[in-house]
């Protein structure tokens, strides 16, 4: 017991907070961990409720807005309800207890396992959205889960995860199966909570990224985004405006799936900015375009203060007229890419920058130094009907996803007209350093054990494997 004693003097406070979230989840995640399918998925709906309940929702959107500054009340709502439903039906249609796949020709049989504990790392722009989304996969894979919010966000995130624990007790499961890193959240205590558990997920700053991938545990970050997005000449212009503005202005900019440029050709590129227009943007000139460059970043770093920040609040810092503060997003035309040329990163605000291009291969080409610029391996979009440009981009761009023909936020954390998984974290690969180059989903939270039998003898001759090379090369 002495020993034990001066262990514990030995720890730092970090140290010891760690400890004991990660005794408590571990008592809790064995009670779990034998869960049957049926009692799992109760879980997963259970959280989603406590989330998806209407006056929960509007109560968690005004205090994020509330406590952040990020984004909007309205659109908040939107966002935890709608990737909220997504992904419970996602987790819905996955099997995640017991046996999962089989496959009698390679004579292999695949039998689902929990991770253990999850730290889950969450960012100021989704407060309440991001904590539930990840609870909800991690109880898909009768895991336990500590989080570790952004400061910032910490009310919003400490009453979603209260609610969370409300859901899970009521249905007569360990509450500490989900849990909060006390206030005030420190690097040291995240720190600590990345070291202690068994499977870290981040979301957020690349700094608490970087910091994951040294923690000595498994992990899996994201990428920042930047992404770029091209009108053909073969697009429906008012469809491809309309959908622009709906993902840009959606939550004030806060998704990392939001357009931050848009390259038009040439020969539609006045009916394209006219379309942009007519559909809620406003195009501003050389002079306005020094005042919101010279605002939106301050000391080479992106203003606080300006984003995810409603349309009145950016026209007063930037000077514009009241024209401009009626309209939706801000239009930007910029022909420079890189470090001299900030709006061709990402921006977090309601502002759009425009490029020009002679055709359609040069249009690849700005979007392809965009991204090795800013945002490489997260995605990029099309406006087109030509299906074939679709297929080249996809083969041709250090991305991890293309969309073709979506309002982008809205199809590319999963969509319910997209196949892909319902998320609000997005792997970008090697080309960010991330260890997944997919949207994270269930899969991710389990560990697969295989089980292998003896199948019929599946060895090719040595002239059918190196007959070409012998024709052509010789023995």
């Amino acid at each position: 017991m002495s020993a034990i004693l001066e262990m514990d003097n030995r720890l730092s406070s970090a140290d010891l907070i760690a400890k004991d979230l990660m005794r408590r989840a571990r008592a809790a995640q064995q009670v779990f961990a034998d869960a049957n399918q049926a009692r799992v998925d109760e879980a997963v709906r259970a959280i989603a409720w406590s989330l998806y309940k209407p006056e929960h929702a509007r109560e968690l959107a005004e205090l994020a807005v509330e406590d952040t500054g990020l984004g909007n009340v309205p659109d908040k709502i939107i966002k935890k309800q709608r990737k909220t439903f997504g992904t419970l039906r996602d987790l819905l249609r996955a099997k995640t207890v017991g046996e999962i796949e089989r496959d009698d020709k390679r004579g292999i049989v695949k039998f689902a396992k929990p991770i253990g504990v999850v730290g889950a790392i969450t960012p100021s722009t989704n407060p309440g959205a991001t904590p539930v989304n990840k609870a909800m996969m991690a109880i898909k894979g009768r895991n336990a889960v500590i989080i570790a919010p952004s400061p910032l966000g910490y009310r919003t995130t400490a009453l979603a995860v209260e609610y969370m624990r409300e859901s899970l007790e009521q249905i007569g499961l360990p509450k500490d199966l989900v849990q909060i890193l006390p206030s005030p959240v420190t690097k040291d205590t995240t720190q600590a909570i990345m070291e202690a558990v068994d499977l870290v997920v981040v979301t957020g700053s690349q700094d608490n990224v970087r910091r994951a991938y040294h923690s000595g545990t498994p992990a899996i970050g994201v990428g920042a985004g930047n992404v770029p997005v091209i009108i053909d000449e073969t697009a429906d212009l008012a469809s491809a405006a309309q959908k622009i503005c709906a993902s840009k202005t959606f939550d004030n900019a806060t998704s990392c799936s939001s357009e931050n440029a848009v390259v038009i050709v040439e020969s539609v590129y006045d009916a394209a900015i006219e379309a942009l227009k007519k559909a809620g943007g406003y195009l501003v000139d050389g002079t306005q375009k020094q005042r919101v460059q010279s605002e939106l970043w301050q000391n080479g770093k992106l203003n606080r203060h300006l984003i995810a920040r409603d349309m009145p609040v950016l026209t007063k810092a930037f000077g514009l007229p009241e024209e401009a503060a009626k309209s939706k997003y801000l239009l930007v035309e910029e022909s420079g890419i890189g470090k001299a040329y900030p709006l061709s990163g990402e921006k977090l605000a309601l502002v759009l920058t425009v490029y020009r291009a002679p055709d359609f291969e040069a249009a690849t080409q700005t979007v392809r130094k965009l991204l090795d610029y800013q945002g490489q391996g997260h995605s990029m979009g099309l406006h087109t009907t030509n299906m074939e440009r679709a297929q080249q981009l996809a083969e041709d761009l250090p991305v991890v996803r293309v969309l073709i023909n979506f309002a982008h936020t809205f199809g590319n954390g999963g969509g319910f007209d997209s196949g892909l998984e319902f998320t609000l974290t997005m792997g970008c690969g090697s080309w960010q350093k991330n260890s997944i180059s997919e949207n994270l989903n269930y899969k991710h939270f389990l560990n697969i054990t295989h089980l292998v039998v003896p199948i019929p003898e599946d060895k090719p001759s040595e002239e059918e494997l190196f007959g070409p090379h012998w024709t052509r090369y010789g023995k």
